[in-house]
């Protein structure tokens, strides 16, 4: 029992690692993407 526990918690943490790091993956996209339209603006 407490072997399948231990296994979940282990599979859920990699799950939320992983999906955390899209999320940030994401955020520096967008704030790439303003920066590259506020140089755009300013040319």
């Amino acid at each position: 029992m407490v072997k399948k526990l231990v296994l979940a918690l282990v599979a859920g943490s990699i799950v939320v690692s992983a999906s955390a790091c899209n999320t940030v993956k994401g955020a520096g996209k967008d704030v790439q993407s303003v920066g590259q339209a506020g140089e755009d603006a300013i040319k």
